[in-house]
């Protein structure tokens, strides 16, 4: 689908000669271009055919069928390893013979190395031109190991590449196979890993493992000569090789123990660090950084646990392997020496170099074969068991070409359909469901949160499997899923969707949807880029993208789960009709809906209530069988309008929806975290007294004007602006001398470096040490044993005596130091390994750490404009680099670079004549580095960019699954995905080509090194001896190979390091202000007490080249006000959130309670506010920490919050109640539940001030209801924002704010607001229609007129207050306390006999007369007034509040004024206690005429009186 993804450069490979091929010379242009600028995306070469993801994906299939086959019914598991070898052994081992030719040739070279020492040995015999050829036989295996080497190391990366691309695709196609079975065992972050870090082993794990069965025939070869040449001596050498074998063994088994114990604790991190990226606004609002911080660092202790043992692991076969040639030598020499066999340079240094060879073979090579096959082994088992996962059987209902059939005969037949999700409960998510659905008919169905609605569309995609009954469809099947998804493409890719363009057909598609002017204001319009998961698109524009993607797929049958609920009334109703009810008129619909009043245009409607279907017909039959759908909806007004065409409206809160349920047993959620994915039946909130009930202002609610976007689809259509994602940033050039600083700073102190650097530098002296004095041993053994064999000589002439002397030489000396300075090679080398290994397992620890840091502290604009895929690549693959490939590349290019360095110096001072040759190969070496690491740093940081779209498809591709398997578009995506997987192959494919081409060019100079050296000798005769010669031919061979290796090493640690880079990037990103404010402006604990917002000459943008969102915006929200927040798409609303919360720094003043926020640390301030977000985020663990991250409240505390939002009784049927585990982004609870524990969030706070975020967009009416009726319930002495998706649920505000381009449009209440004719919100109200205009002017004109009623009822409790007050300042304190207590007493005595309107009358008669008879028993005329006042207007306000309960425009009892009434008596007792005058109070008692007060009273009790 993504065209981008291609370029046509041919891969010169193909058109090469063998002598190219062999040296590589084909790579030359790539150099060129890469030393003279760099390289993009388009220079690299296209992959030759048996590279293709696609070619190699589809012959693993095939193997991989034929073992799943082969083993059905037997005991044999299928097993990856055996289809892998049928496709790659033959040409593997094939290569094995060519290492066969490589190491024979290194078993040569030692024995014509023993030749040439035989020269400079006293009478040898060997002559000057035996000498040469000797040298030349050396230099000649220098070459063929030069040319040999090379080929049989690319030849075995390229095959693990191509194991490590089919495995990638085989994993990525069963992932689109999955059942909800095979889901609910794995995640996306075990997926991602598989394919990023498990699979990625097969890379490494073939490399080595010809030398499992290479190295012992070497090892056969090498004791076989070494017996002939040195007798039974060289059996001890051989021993201690032997005695390694079981150590080997027992290690291999712990590194395969260790290693998957790191494997399932990388998972774990990278899950969590997923699900952190992806909800940190959430993470942010909540306060819940330390929590989720303290999560982290505790899988992360974990894991780095597991590495320091894998590495001390390491850190000792790299001693052992580092010394491993001394140890041999050593057992021989003492054997020797027991034996009385002299030491001789030519068989001490033949067997040196033999033995190194053979400990490169046996202690490295074949232990690193042992290692990769068990790491590769552990990664197979690990894809082995995932493949092993069930999948969905291969039937797709007829979505295939062959079974099309003609739009007319399409249709899906449903009947008596059993299911449920997971088999090992008892629950049913379906029961008893039976529908047909023929063309040219639309089939609503309706329920619930939690009913089985989406689950039945699961049911007819073939994704939840049937128990008993059948589904059949007819046609091809395309799906919109309730949660809109959106990949990383092109707008128009997301639409087309893979398939041709067809411009006339796409417009129309675009204009249906509405989305041709959003379109038109992008900066690239439909070509435009948009980010991972949609992150620049809107709810809204997601959900039209996605319906538009269904349309073009030109399918049969449409199932659309609720798309209208994430766009606004106008857009929804446009979308009904022109598509819904246009577009796709003449075939089968289904369309789950929560918005009612689309109903009536069904023909025919299903209600679902916990999985089983009680109720389906048409809206008449419906409507005649008891459930009543006339008072839902005024044909009338119907007609008149087509504005209002189709909305449901009522004026009374007295109609109901209503069926009889009372046969039913009410539904138990038993769906456990691990086998859910989809929304399913849960405890049904509808049941009241048995009955299933729709209140008419709850499922009114579904359809009212949502603000997205405002306005008919017309002209006044507002669209919405698009946010581009960044590209991620390249670095260019080296990698700095700086970044190490950052990480051995990051790993070790001045100090621990400084001892590292010692442990380095003692262990190479102990190693060259060693080596220098057994050459000088040697020498004098040769020595002593020349003048021992002339001595004999002549005494067997018959001489009694020769004057030959005979130097004396101290075995038993030379025995001691070298034993010592071997001990002291293994104690440097052992603590030099775990001190490096410390050193970088700490420094990756610690930058994890910091990074993570700085992820949790950045502003959230980070997390906007970066896809997750993006960020989570640092916390995966680079992390991963640094834990596991760094600390042995840096550690092998130290010892290489050590022992180069070594190696040079001694070959110089031994024969000084070799610098004349080492000076310009040293410039040549320096000039092919440079050329080469400028091309390989480009290489691998495309390799970097181009790995990180493999992960962001595989992702998207999860997330979609189901559209993506209801669209039958597997094999589309297969398609990109091995795109994608090619791409990264032709970036992969040039690190190994270049590798090569640079280690081929320094062989060669090793090769003319060796070759200089060994014909320096020869001409050097007369000034050098054996032993020296010995040193520095054998030093001089062992450079062979070493010194490529150490270059490549070189550039290898710089290209990991920029790992190291990336990480530092993300260690220094902007932080946001502190946490905690400093002591001296810290609020005060109890802050705030009231919940005063009060905010002047704000302005805020969210960085410094976008424009300003909030224009010097100034308000006041008073304490306890409802506010409700509206306005246009891009008006500010939800800048709104993150003004008040910070996440990005406003200017001006911010006030609560009188403390300025933006002075305070970020948790003072977030603590205090609650929120309720418009997409409910749930993580991964118990549901308890879901709830409590921090563990402040008791158990009782959480079940009572669950239990306020009607959720207790569906936890509770949980297996393990709170302890449940909430399984990946909570798919185990419905959207609604979700919603709902949010809610419950909110509640445990108790915070004074609430946000709520359009929070009920994408819920039924019923949990809109429930949600609303909470929030005023538990939430009414509180603050409370409410940015608006429904105008329903705000019309009953205090105040309205209308915000409109960044400005406060109006602020004022509802009703007034309404007056305005030019107002924006009256304009607003109007866009909904002429009904619903009418009833969402009455919801604000009755709040209005109560508000009112309860203002009056405040100022006359004030006044009787003051009244009070006075009659205290001139009568006797402790009367007038009494006299306040009778009156407390009668009022709670009226309120407990409370039980209607009736006995309140009664109530208020018994209260006036008791006022009465205290009036004539009170000798002060004003102290009588302020009591009859106080206790009359305590009576009016209980009063209306029953009248507010009966015509309140939601049905509820809305809280009086109790508390501030309860309030000021306590403030009276407690200045009359004190003895304080009634001037200490904010009451101006002068400004009360008492007898106008009084009127007032009488007045307003008439009234009241009047309207019972």
């Amino acid at each position: 689908m993504d065209e981008s993804i291609r370029h046509h450069n041919p891969n010169p490979i193909l058109r090469a000669n063998p002598l190219s091929k062999l040296l590589f010379w084909w790579m030359n242009p790539l150099f060129k271009n890469g030393y003279e600028r760099q390289l993009e995306v388009e220079d690299m070469y296209n992959v030759v055919n048996e590279d293709q993801s696609e070619t190699l994906g589809n012959r693993l299939e095939e193997e991989w069928a034929k073992e799943v086959e082969r083993t059905k019914g037997g005991k044999r598991q299928p097993s990856l390893f055996r289809a892998l070898f049928r496709m790659f052994g033959f040409e593997y081992l094939l290569l094995g013979l060519i290492l066969l030719l490589e190491e024979a040739t290194k078993v040569i070279q030692p024995l014509l190395l023993g030749g040439l020492i035989r020269y400079f040995t006293p009478g040898s015999g060997v002559g000057k031109t035996e000498s040469y050829l000797f040298a030349g036989g050396v230099s000649l295996c220098a070459l063929v190991l030069a040319v040999t080497h090379h080929p049989y190391f690319f030849g075995v990366q390229r095959i693990g590449m191509k194991m490590r691309i089919a495995c990638c695709s085989l994993l990525y196609r069963k992932s689109l196979r999955l059942s909800n079975e095979g889901l609910s065992k794995t995640t996306t972050g075990q997926i991602v890993n598989l394919l990023s870090n498990d699979v990625n082993r097969f890379d490494q794990a073939v490399i080595f493992l010809h030398f499992l069965w290479v190295g012992p025939l070497e090892a056969v070869a090498v004791l076989a000569i070494l017996w002939h040449e040195l007798g039974p001596s060289t059996l001890a050498g051989f021993a201690v090789l032997l005695l390694l074998v079981p150590v080997q063994g027992w290690m291999g088994k712990l590194f395969s123990k260790f290693r998957t114990k790191t494997a399932k604790y990388t998972d774990e991190r990278v899950r969590l660090m997923n699900e952190i990226i992806a909800g940190m606004r959430v993470i942010k609002m909540y306060c819940w950084e330390k929590p989720f911080g303290d999560l982290v660092k505790k899988v992360r202790k974990s894991e780095t646990n597991e590495l320091h043992k894998i590495l001390h692991m390491k850190a000792v076969w790299e001693c052992i392997s580092f010394f491993g040639r001394h140890i041999c030598v050593v057992a021989m020499v003492i054997t020797n020496v027991a034996a009385n066999v002299p030491v001789t340079p030519e068989w001490v240094f033949v067997s040196m170099a033999i033995f190194n060879h053979i400990r490169k073979c046996c202690l490295r090579f074949m232990v690193a074969g042992v290692r990769g096959a068990i790491e590769g082994k552990v990664s197979m088992d690990r894809a082995q068991t995932f493949l092993q996962l069930s999948e969905l059987p291969s039937t797709e209902h007829g979505r295939h070409e062959k079974d099309y059939s003609p739009a007319k005969n399409c249709r899906i037949v449903i009947e008596n359909v059993h299911a449920k999700w997971d088999k090992e409960v008892d629950q049913l998510t379906l029961q008893n469901v039976s529908a047909t659905v023929e063309s040219g008919r639309l089939v609503s169905i309706i329920g619930p949160v939690g009913a089985g609605k989406s689950s039945l569309l699961m049911a007819v995609l073939n994704e939840l499997p049937l128990l008993e009954g059948s589904i059949s469809v007819t046609g091809r099947l395309a799906y919109v899923s309730q949660q809109p998804w959106v990949f990383s493409a092109s707008l128009r890719q997301n639409i087309v969707f893979g398939n041709k363009y067809e411009k006339a057909k796409y417009d129309r598609i675009l204009k249906a949807c509405a989305l041709n002017k959003d379109i038109a204001i992008m900066p690239h319009g439909d070509l435009t880029l948009i980010g991972d998961r949609g992150v620049s698109l809107s709810g809204g524009q997601r959900a039209r993208v996605s319906l538009a993607r269904a349309l073009y797929m030109d399918a049969d049958v449409y199932l659309l789960d609720d798309p209208l609920s994430a766009v606004d009334a106008a857009v929804g109703r446009h979308i009904f009709e022109n598509v819904v009810q246009g577009y796709l008129k003449n075939k089968p619909r289904v369309l789950v809906t929560h918005q009612l009043q689309f109903l009536k245009e069904a023909e025919q409607i299903l209600i679902l209530k916990e999985g089983e279907m009680i109720g389906k017909g048409t809206f008449k039959e419906l409507s005649m069988s008891g459930i009543d759908f006339s008072s839902l909806l005024k044909s009338d007004d119907e007609q008149t309008d087509k504005t209002a065409s189709g909305h449901v409206t009522s004026t009374s809160g007295s109609h109901h929806l209503q069926r009889s349920m009372s046969h039913e047993p009410q539904s138990k959620l038993h769906e456990s975290s691990r086998h859910r994915l989809h929304s399913t039946s849960s405890k049904s909130h509808e049941v009241i007294n048995g009955n299933l009930r729709f209140s008419v202002h709850e499922s009114m609610r579904g359809s009212e004007l949502s603000l997205t976007s405002v306005g008919t689809i017309g002209d006044e259509f507002s669209a919405e602006e698009v946010q581009l994602p960044e590209e991620e940033e390249r670095h260019q050039g080296t990698v700095g001398l700086s970044i190490y600083y950052e990480y051995f700073k990051a790993g070790a102190g001045i100090i621990k470096f400084l001892l590292l650097v010692f442990l380095c530098l003692a262990a190479q002296g102990a190693y060259i040490l060693s080596d220098w004095w057994l050459s000088r041993w040697s020498n004098e053994e040769e020595a002593r044993y020349s003048a021992l064999e002339r001595h004999n000589a002549l005494l067997a002439e018959g001489y009694y005596a020769t004057n030959i002397t005979i130097p004396i030489v101290d075995t038993n000396f030379n025995v001691s130091v070298f034993s010592g300075i071997i001990g002291g090679v293994f104690l440097f080398g052992i603590l030099r390994a775990l001190m490096f290994f410390k050193v970088t397992v700490d420094a990756s620890q610690a930058l994890h750490n910091t990074m993570f840091a700085s992820i949790l502290r950045s502003h959230i604009g980070f997390f906007d404009t970066n896809p997750v895929g993006r960020i989570l690549n640092r916390f995966s693959k680079d992390i991963g680099h640094m834990d596991d490939l760094l600390p042995v590349t840096f550690f092998d290019f130290t010892q290489c670079a050590l022992l180069i360095l070594g190696i040079v110096g001694v070959a110089g001072v031994v024969n000084p004549w070799v610098f004349i040759v080492v000076a310009p190969l040293i410039v040549l070496f320096v000039i092919i580095r440079r050329y080469y690491i400028r091309t390989s740093r480009h290489i691998k940081r495309l390799e970097g960019t181009t790995r990180s779209p493999v992960f962001s498809h595989l992702s998207a591709s999860l997330q979609g699954l189901h559209t993506i398997r209801a669209f039958s578009v597997q094999g589309k995506f297969i398609e990109e995905f091995d795109n994608h997987q090619d791409l990264h192959t032709e970036a992969w494919f040039l690190f190994l080509t270049t590798s090569r081409w640079l280690a081929i060019r320094l062989d060669w100079l090793c090769a003319m090194f060796v070759a200089a050296v060994s014909f320096f000798c020869v001409v050097a005769a007369d000034s050098l001896n054996a032993g020296l010669v010995g040193l520095s031919m054998t030093y001089a061979m062992t450079l062979m190979g070493m010194f490529q290796w150490g270059v490549r090493q070189s550039a290898e640690v710089e290209n990991q390091m920029i790992s190291v880079e990336r990480v530092l990037d993300y260690s220094r990103l902007p932080s946001e202000a502190p946490l905690e404010a400093p002591n001296d402006r810290k609020p005060p604990p109890d802050w705030p007490q009231h919940g005063r917002i009060s905010v002047q000459r704000v302005s805020l943008k969210y960085s410094t080249d976008t424009p300003t969102v909030l224009k010097n915006i100034s308000f006041t929200i008073e304490a306890r006000e409802k506010i409700g927040i509206v306005g246009r798409t891009g008006a500010g609303k939800s800048s709104l959130i993150t003004m008040l919360f910070r996440l990005v720094e406003p200017t001006g003043s911010i006030t609560i309670d009188d403390v300025d926020t933006l002075q305070i640390g970020l948790h003072d301030l977030r603590n205090q506010i609650s929120i309720i977000p418009q997409d409910p985020v749930l993580f991964t663990g118990k549901l308890r920490r879901n709830l409590d991250p921090f563990s402040n409240h008791s158990d009782d505390a959480l079940w009572k919050a669950l239990g306020e939002v009607q959720l207790k009784n569906a936890v509770e049927d949980l297996p393990h109640g709170l302890d449940t585990e909430v399984s990946e982004g909570g798919i185990n609870f419905s959207v609604g539940q979700r919603q709902l524990i949010c809610l419950a969030r909110a509640i445990l706070r108790n915070n004074k001030i609430l946000m709520i975020d359009e929070a009920t967009a994408n819920v039924d009416p019923r949990t809109d209801g429930l949600i609303q009726q909470t929030i005023r319930e538990k939430f009414r002495k509180c603050t409370v924002l409410t940015i608006a998706h429904r105008l329903h649920t705000i019309m009953d505000s205090d105040r309205l704010l209308v915000l409109h381009d960044g400005e406060i449009e109006e602020f004022d209440a509802p009703h007034l607001l309404l007056q305005k004719p030019e107002g924006l919100l009256r304009k607003l109200v109007e866009q909904t229609g002429k009904t619903e205009t009418t009833n969402l002017i009455e919801i604000a004109r009755k709040s209005y007129e109560n508000k009112n009623r309860d203002d009056i009822n405040e100022e006359v409790q004030a006044s009787n207050l003051a009244e009070i007050m006075r009659a205290i300042s001139q009568h006797d304190v402790a009367m007038t306390i009494e006299e306040l207590d009778e009156l407390r007493m009668a009022e709670s005595k009226e309120k407990e006999a409370e039980n209607g309107t009736g006995d309140k009358e009664e109530d208020i008669e018994d209260a006036a007369e008791k006022v009465s008879r205290e009036e004539s028993e009170t000798k002060d005329p004003v102290q009588d007034i302020g009591g009859k006042d106080e206790d009359l207007n305590v009576d009016v306000g209980e009063m209306d509040n029953g009248v507010k309960s009966v015509d309140g425009p939601t049905g509820e009892t809305p809280v009086g004024d109790v508390d501030d009434e309860v309030e000021s008596e306590e403030k009276s007792k407690l200045l009359a206690d004190n003895g304080k005058k009634a001037d200490d109070l904010d009451v101006d008692v002068g400004k009360v005429d008492e007898n106008d007060e009084a009127n007032e009273t009488e007045n307003l009790l008439s009234k009241d009186e009047h309207r019972k």
